[in-house]
């Protein structure tokens, strides 16, 4: 489940699995499963930081103990990059482009991605706007970063508040440690470098981001994530 699911929300997500034919539901924070899908040590002090980034919002966690320090919830995601590129061309070059063709555009700028080192230029094919048939334009890929990176400048500053809420001493190992970025959206080409410039801290890429909760399930139902169990105090 989200991370900040309410009580109603979980409640209905219990009884939907067990309407379903399920014996037993335990619910697990969409975050951790993250955190334990793509190998972070979240059972250890040190802390550890995770971005979720999925199609319709981003969550950043700073995880320690197998417990999560501060989390945060953007409502920003991959959609919001996609509607924002759409956006751009239909205003900037009166094209109409579908939503699915987006990622074409996403891919133009590989490599080197939301970088200014990237391609100068690409070829984008839609409709137009005024006419709807079909035509091409040579789009500026500087222009388009621009539009890219003003939805994920939302990101930056739950990012940032992650921090400032965060115990000086784990932001330490933060700054050693870096971001591990989970989720689709994780792949947007040159979200990473971006994240890196603005915070100065390693960012890292999951080796699978789209499936790394669901493989963190995976390692909690075969065991092979035991649960913490702090010892008791010897009572005399």
């Amino acid at each position: 489940t989200p991370h900040d699911a309410d009580p109603l929300a979980q409640r209905a997500a219990i009884e939907t699995l067990v309407g379903l034919g399920a014996r037993r539901v335990e619910l697990v924070d969409t975050l951790i499963a993250a955190a334990v899908g793509c190998g972070l040590p979240v059972e250890r002090p040190e802390a550890t930081m995770i971005m979720v980034c999925g199609a319709a919002a981003t969550q950043v966690a700073v995880l320690s103990l197998g417990s999560i320090v501060t989390a945060e919830r953007i409502p920003v995601g991959g959609e919001a990059v996609d509607h924002a590129i759409v956006q751009h061309l239909r205003h900037e070059h009166e094209l109409m482009l579908p939503s699915q063709s987006v990622r074409p555009l996403q891919l133009a700028l590989s490599g080197n991605g939301l970088t200014p080192h990237g391609p100068t230029t690409t070829e984008i094919h839609g409709r137009d706007v005024a006419s709807g048939l079909a035509r091409s334009v040579r789009v500026d890929t500087a222009a388009v970063r621009d539009a890219i990176e003003t939805p994920l400048t939302a990101v930056l500053d739950g990012i940032g508040r992650v921090l400032r809420n965060c115990p000086p001493d784990l932001v330490a190992d933060l700054a050693d440690r870096g971001i591990m970025m989970v989720g689709g959206s994780a792949l947007l080409p040159g979200f990473d470098q971006m994240l890196r410039a603005a915070t100065g801290m390693p960012v890292h890429i999951a080796e699978r981001p789209d499936v790394c909760a669901v493989q963190g399930l995976g390692y909690m139902l075969e065991g092979k994530i035991e649960p913490l169990v702090l010892a008791p105090l010897a009572t005399t």
